[in-house]
């Protein structure tokens, strides 16, 4: 059973449910998903043993909320080459996080990222079956990426 990190920051509550409902999807395929607050992650110590990483922050004002920007800058000393990966966001008006955070696990932490691309979800989405289920289907196809 692979092992998945699946790190958030949220301020109202949308992008910690979005982790969650990812997380829910991972388990559906067999696999341990752990999903925690930036926030508790202190150092690189708290990246290591796992299997795949998926991360996601709000939307605001055209970017990710500064946290995020902070964990990075921790995630790259963890020096995650390699390893599998997924980000998402949640906003209201545009969704820019999520390709941001992307972007930067591919082409910056060189990451073997999740062929969907990043999971944006307009909060009035989130709590209709709709977004339940792509959340979800989210967390489902990195653990069937990581069965394989």
């Amino acid at each position: 059973m692979a092992k998945v990190l699946i790190g958030y920051a949220s301020r109202t509550g949308n992008t910690r449910q979005m982790a969650e409902l990812i997380g829910e999807g991972v388990r559906f395929t067999g696999q341990e998903a752990v999903v925690r607050s930036i926030t508790e992650i202190k150092d690189e110590k708290g990246l290591a043993g796992f299997d795949a990483y998926v991360f996601g922050s709000p939307t605001y004002h055209r970017d990710m909320i500064g946290g995020m920007k902070q964990f990075l800058f921790l995630v790259e000393k963890a020096n995650l080459v390699g390893k599998m990966g997924g980000a998402f966001c949640s906003y209201t008006h545009s969704g820019e996080a999520g390709p941001m955070i992307f972007d930067t696990l591919l082409h910056v932490f060189k990451m073997d990222m999740l062929d969907l691309g990043p999971l944006n979800l307009k909060e009035g989405i989130l709590k209709t079956g709709e977004g339940i289920k792509a959340c979800q289907q989210y967390g489902r196809a990195l653990g069937e990426k990581l069965a394989r």
